[in-house]
């Protein structure tokens, strides 16, 4: 299929493109357009206006900062995937990002294009989730900060209000001493996932986790922080009987329905399996001095 008719304008300045999307509640924001353009394609969205912000002065780079990393509007996935800097302040991220479509659309795609896009199976809104990380929104009102938890408010829906534009993602790097994992269940490399789960620990002198922040994604209609598993595991010894108590404690948080590719019942065994796996994995990686 092909998209209904739209019109098409190029700013050159934040300020254009913003009062721009203001003028037309039916605009849409182009960025990398890995996910809009088909959603166009197939007449999911039908956007009156394309904003097309690649030319929008002060919308690229990467910046790693002493406890972040800020990544701009049009840093595109792969850009974000083999920055040096990004690697060695946060190597999660490079794991995380091998997981995400391939490698030509990761060319094309951008970091926040994702997070907008807000695919509760995607792994972008997985990762800034399991930070706690935020986003900046622009608009005719100022600038605001919006942390993720309440930036993805369900399925393909986010709090950016039709008039703003999504300027950069802030994503934390982790403690010193941190260890971090993340996998995925998909169908084929490159999928969205079924099941996602991603963890970042520390451990204490007696080798008792001293914090931890877990994650998962395609289980709801937005990604979720495992707050009573993180509950759970924080000050325990991580043995099997503190994770089948996080993993007890998790399972009602899938409500994704039965589809073609996978049950209620198939996430549900898949979350355990992840959360189990990413715990001791990051656990291992602690306590060796390496973050992957």
């Amino acid at each position: 299929m092909k998209p209904s008719l739209f019109g098409y304008r190029a700013p050159k300045t934040l300020d254009e493109a913003i009062t721009m999307l203001a003028s037309d509640a039916d605009a849409a924001v182009l960025a990398g357009g890995q996910s809009l353009l088909p959603a166009m394609n197939f007449r999911l969205a039908n956007p009156s206006l394309l904003i097309d912000i690649q030319h929008v002065e002060g919308l690229r780079g990467i910046s790693v900062e002493k406890d972040r990393i800020v990544v701009r509007a049009m840093v595109r996935h792969r850009e974000f995937e083999l920055d040096p800097a990004v690697r060695a302040a946060n190597p999660l991220i490079h794991e995380v990002m091998q997981h995400v479509a391939h490698v030509p659309i990761r060319n094309r795609g951008t970091v926040v294009g994702s997070l907008c896009h807000a695919d509760p199976s995607a792994e972008m809104p997985l990762l800034l989730t399991l930070l706690g990380g935020s986003v900046i929104a622009q608009g005719p009102q100022g600038r605001r900060e919006i942390g993720a938890e309440e930036f993805f408010t369900s399925f393909l829906s986010t709090a950016r209000r039709q008039d703003e534009i999504i300027v950069e993602a802030r994503f934390p790097t982790p403690r010193a001493g941190a260890g971090a994992a993340f996998d995925e269940v998909t169908r084929r490399h490159g999928d969205y996932a079924l099941a996602a789960v991603g963890c970042v620990l520390t451990l204490d002198a007696q080798d008792k986790a001293a914090t931890i922040q877990l994650a998962a994604s395609g289980i709801a209609d937005k990604p979720l922080r495992l707050k009573g598993a993180e509950a759970l595991l924080k000050g325990s010894a991580l043995a099997t009987g503190d994770l089948d108590a996080a993993v007890k404690a998790s399972l009602p948080l899938v409500t994704q329905s039965d589809e073609a590719n996978a049950s209620v019942s198939f996430r549900r065994r898949a979350l355990g399996a992840l959360i189990r796996r990413m715990v001791v994995k990051a656990a291992e990686r602690a306590r060796s001095g390496s973050p992957q």
